[in-house]
């Protein structure tokens, strides 16, 4: 993390890693199978990519699409997928982009601060409304309030 807490530069590193890992399989596997990609790509490309991504997860569209981009190259290196969208490409393989992937994260991070199910406390992160109008249930959260922009992509809001 840089002093101002962007994670650009860790968005950067993680893309470096991830596409010179891409770029290695790409070179050394001439057989180009489905299922043998896909398993390197899940084992030795994606992990960088989602690794701590609940701590880092990046908030500018310009590292969201640069990560983004090391998937792209992926799903195209098979030449019956290289003229469909990437939508598409991505329904093919049965992936998920990794911003959905991101987001399943946060959601599944929440629920088990919220059940006290991991070691971290809830209320470092998250308080309970305490008002008596919560239409469906008991469990709403307040979002605070924030001024600056680190805050304002932090993971609670």
């Amino acid at each position: 993390m840089s002093k101002d807490l962007k994670v650009s530069r860790q968005c950067q590193e993680s893309f470096s890693k991830a596409n010179q890992m891409l770029g290695l399989i790409s070179r050394i596997i001439k057989y180009k199978n489905q299922e043998v990609l896909f398993n390197l790509y899940k084992s030795m490309v994606r992990p960088h990519l989602e690794y701590c991504c609940t701590v880092w997860s990046p908030h500018y569209m310009k590292d969201k699409q640069m990560l983004e981009k090391v998937q792209h190259r992926f799903t195209r290196m098979f030449p019956h997928f290289k003229n469909m969208l990437y939508e598409a490409r991505l329904e093919e393989f049965g992936l998920w982009s990794l911003e959905e992937t991101r987001n399943r994260v946060d959601i599944i991070e929440a629920f088990t601060m919220v059940k006290q199910l991991s070691s971290v406390p809830r209320n470092r992160f998250f308080r309970r409304a305490e008002d008596s109008v919560t239409r469906g249930h008991s469990w709403k959260l307040v979002k605070e309030s924030c001024r600056c922009d680190c805050r304002l992509h932090f993971f609670s809001q």
